[in-house]
C-alpha cells in the first residue's frame, strides 16, 4: 500500500474524535481518503478533521435520525460512499451482573450495537446501489471470549462479529465487503478509564490490574497503540484486501 492507496475514497469514521477513531482518520487521510469524521462532541471532530482537511459532523450513533442524516450528508460530498468504519463505541458498566445498572447496560447496547447497525444498514443501502464498499466493525477481543464484570460491551461485541458474518453474506453479492477488527487492550483515554473503574470496584490498585489482566498476559507484554489498530483497518478498507470478507482480525500483540 502506498500515499494513494485510498485516493478519491470517502470514507465515514464513526466515534472518529479521539483514540483509535481519531489515529484511524490520520491514517486513512494519510493514505488519500477524505475523512468524514463522526460523533458527539463537535470540539474533538473539528480538531481531527481539520488536520486531515476532512469533514466534522455531529452525530449521535444511538439516534436512528441523526445515523440517517449523516449519510445524507456524507453521499452529498461526492455522491458515493466508499468506506464506513463502525469505531463509535462505549465501555459500559464495570459491575457483576447481579449488580449492575439495567439503565447502563442499556446505553451501552443502544450505542454499540443499535449504533452500529443503524450504520450498517445506511451504508449497506448506498454501497449495494453503487456496487462498491468496504465496512470495517470495531468489535473487540471481548467479541469472542467473555470477560468478567463486562457482561453489556461484551454481548455488544459478540453480536457485531455475528452481524459482521451475516451482512457479509447479504451484500457480498453487491460487491460490498464486510469485516471485523477485534483489537486487545489499546492504550488511551478510554483504557485508562476502565482500569479507574475496575481498580475502585475490585479493591485494587490501577497499576495490578494493568500488569495480571492486560499486559502480563500478552504475548508482546505491552498495550497496543491505536496507530496499530489504524493500520489493520487500513487493510480491511483498502483493495489490499479484495477478496476478504466475513472475516475477523485480531489485532491484540498476542492475547490468547
Amino acid at each position: 500500500m502506498n500515499m494513494e492507496t485510498l485516493k478519491d475514497k470517502v470514507a465515514v469514521i464513526t466515534g472518529g474524535g479521539t483514540g483509535i477513531g481519531a489515529a484511524i482518520a490520520d491514517m486513512f487521510a494519510d493514505h488519500g481518503a477524505h475523512v468524514v469524521v463522526a460523533g458527539r462532541s463537535l470540539q474533538t471532530l473539528t480538531a481531527v478533521a481539520n488536520r486531515n482537511n476532512g469533514t466534522a459532523i455531529v452525530c449521535d450513533v444511538s439516534k436512528f435520525d441523526d445515523v440517517q442524516g449523516l449519510f445524507q450528508k456524507v453521499q452529498s460530498i461526492s455522491g458515493h460512499v466508499d468506506i464506513l468504519v463502525n469505531n463509535a463505541g462505549v465501555p459500559g458498566p464495570v459491575a457483576p451482573i447481579a449488580e449492575v445498572n439495567i439503565d447502563q447496560w442499556k446505553a451501552c447496547a443502544e450505542i454499540n450495537l443499535f449504533g452500529a447497525m443503524y450504520c450498517m444498514r445506511e451504508a449497506a443501502r448506498i454501497m449495494c446501489a453503487q456496487g462498491f464498499g468496504s465496512i470495517v466493525n470495531m468489535s473487540s477481543l471481548m467479541g469472542i471470549q467473555g470477560y468478567p464484570m463486562r457482561s453489556a460491551y461484551t454481548a455488544t461485541k459478540f453480536a457485531l462479529v455475528g452481524m459482521t458474518e451475516a451482512v457479509a453474506r447479504e451484500v457480498g453479492p453487491f460487491n460490498v465487503r464486510v469485516n471485523a477488527l477485534l483489537p486487545g487492550a489499546v492504550s488511551g483515554e478510554n483504557m485508562d478509564r476502565i482500569l479507574e473503574r475496575r481498580a475502585k470496584a475490585e479493591g485494587r490498585t490501577a497499576e495490578e490490574i494493568e500488569k495480571e489482566n492486560y499486559t502480563d498476559p500478552a504475548a508482546l507484554k505491552r498495550w497496543v497503540e491505536p496507530e496499530e489498530v489504524a493500520k489493520a483497518a487500513l487493510f480491511y478498507a483498502s483493495d489490499a484486501s479484495s477478496a476478504v470478507t466475513g472475516d475477523k482480525m485480531k489485532v491484540c500483540c498476542g492475547r490468547f
